[in-house]
């Protein structure tokens, strides 16, 4: 099997919630293509319930796309700590910590409708919670975000 990033970070040595650049890609093109992990809550300590990462995943695909350009993607970690956004080129990560910042600020203030929640939108629109995404927006904001570096295990 190929070997997964994540699978050599630390998880008992990073500090939540935070942004972190989790790797570059180059294309064949010569493109980059980079990878945060912008973490809400501390591995292994608790998880967001599946409903309120949901609504984040609709919040966050939009309210950081008005903050940063060239968004590939945004989409919830398996572990339901936080999300994985991938972007085009290598924007440095006090930029990307301003701008999840400025996202979780929106959303902890969204009070609209959450977008894309409708059968033709969504694979499973009836699972969301809006004020539970709205929480865990506000408490990262509260704790304070920060910059991770990479720690990667020590594997003998």
């Amino acid at each position: 099997m190929a070997n997964v990033e994540s699978f050599d970070l630390d998880h008992t040595k990073v500090k939540a919630p935070y942004v972190r650049l989790a790797g570059v890609k180059t294309t064949p093109r010569g493109d980059s293509v980079s990878k945060y992990d912008l973490r809400l809550l501390q591995p292994n300590a608790g998880a967001i319930e599946p409903a309120a990462i949901h609504t984040l995943e609709h919040l966050l695909a939009g309210y950081l796309r008005d903050h940063l350009t060239d968004i590939v993607d945004v989409s919830p970690m398996g572990c339901r700590t936080g999300m994985y956004m991938a972007v085009i080129g290598e924007p440095d990560e006090p930029r990307i910590l301003k701008a999840f910042e400025a996202a979780l600020q929106d959303t902890a203030a969204h009070s609209q409708p959450i977008p894309g929640v409708s059968e033709l939108e969504c694979g499973n629109f009836r699972d969301h919670d809006l004020e539970a995404a709205r929480k865990y927006a506000q408490d990262a904001l509260n704790q304070g975000l920060k910059i991770q570096e990479t720690v990667l295990l020590e594997r003998t």
